[in-house]
Order: C-alpha cells, then structure tokens, then sequence
C-alpha cells in the first residue's frame, strides 16, 4: 500500500476540474485528465495498480454513498416525474434495448466471440450492474467494466455538445438521454451543468439499470441468433 495515493488522486483531480472549468472545453473531461496524469506516474515510479487501489481504498469506499446522494435532486424533482413516468419507462427502455443492441450487434459483426459480445452488451449501465451482467451471461466482468468505463467517459465529455448541436434544450429529454447512455459519469456531468438534468439523469442510471438487468437475459440469445 502506497500512502501518497490519496493525495495524488485529489490534487490531480481537482487541478483538473479547475482547469476544466477555466478552460470550458469539452475534451478536457477531470476524469479523462487525471487518467493521463495518474497513469503515467504510477509507471514511472513502479507502482503496480493493487498498490494503488489499496492506498486509495477509503476514495473507493465514498463511491457508494456518492451514488446514494445523487437520488436527492431526485427527490426534489418527483412532483414533475410522477406528471410523466410513462414517458420516463418508454424512454428509458428504448434506450436501454438500444445500447445492449448496439454494442453488441456490432461487435458479433466485427467477429467477436459470445463471450466477448456478452461483455460489451451491458456497457451503458453502471459499473457493478455491468459486470453482475456480464458475469450470468458467461461474458468477462473486467472487460465490461473498461467498456462501462469508455462510454462514460465518450458520454461526459461529448455528451452535451451532441445534445447543443442537435438542439435539444429540455432538461428531461438531455438528462434522460445522458443518464441511459453514460450512467455515472454522465449524471455527474449533468449535475454540474442543471440540477434539474442531474435529477432526470439519475432517474434514467436508475431505471436503465434494472431494464438491463432483466432483459440481458433474454436480449442476448437473440442476437446471438440474429448476428451469428
């Protein structure tokens, strides 16, 4: 266990975020920047990931209750999403079946094997969801969760500047389309830009989770039939 981990990772990050917040480009992603520094460190000095992540266990142990308090914007939008849970459901299950779809459509295209399919299908949902899924389909946890990463991450940062150039102004329609494609990440991008969006955003991470969940099961042998 090394004892600058923690350190290490809250100045970079938050030298990150300011300058992202400085600089107001969406490329510079803190998350996306830490990585490049972080990365690099840990090389140069020798320093294997198991190490990292121990001296870094108590950032690790946060994470959960920080997930937790993303459901208070929610609480404070329920008025507006009890007016249009129809809609919400309908969105987010287009969304969800699209991502599993999508994902793995195109990568048995590309050739890749069951397993390997299997672990791209639950990319757009939140990493343990992820990889629970990935696991009951035989797929390889570990390769979903670097996909859950990658897509939260592409969502973060491109995200709102899709949604601008397609002009999509509302808060629900750009927090519900964040939160079913980039999870996590995405919603806590939405969170810093409206609160509102955060709240749908956290909403769709939610609902898109469990709609994968127990669709996984049954989505997965018909592609399996459609694309092999």
């Amino acid at each position: 266990m090394i004892w600058w981990a923690i350190p290490l990772t809250l100045v970079v990050f938050y030298s990150a975020r300011l300058l992202t917040i400085k600089l107001k480009m969406p490329l510079l992603n803190p998350l996306l920047i830490s990585l490049f520094i972080i990365v690099p460190i840990l090389l140069l000095t020798n320093t294997s990931y198991e190490s990292y992540l121990q001296g870094s266990q108590l950032l690790n142990e946060l994470l959960q209750p920080a997930v937790v308090a993303l459901a208070f914007p929610l609480y404070e939008q329920l008025h507006q999403i009890r007016a249009r849970w129809k809609s919400i459901i309908t969105i987010c299950l287009i969304g969800s079946l699209s991502a599993m779809v999508s994902g793995t459509g195109i990568a048995l295209l590309l050739g890749a094997s069951p397993e390997i399919a299997a672990s791209v299908l639950p990319k757009s949902v939140t990493t343990p969801i992820a990889m629970a899924v990935s696991g009951s389909l035989h797929g390889v946890p570990a390769i979903s969760a670097i996909c859950v990463m990658f897509v939260g991450v592409f969502g973060a940062v491109f995200g709102y500047p899709i949604l601008n150039l397609l002009k999509i102004t509302t808060p629900a329609a750009r927090g519900l389309s964040i939160g079913s494609t980039a999870h996590a990440l995405g919603t806590a991008r939405c969170a810093e830009q409206d609160y509102q969006e955060g709240a749908y955003s956290s909403l769709a991470l939610v609902i898109c989770g469990i709609i994968t969940s127990l669709a996984a099961p049954f989505v997965f042998p018909l592609l399996l039939r459609l694309f092999s």
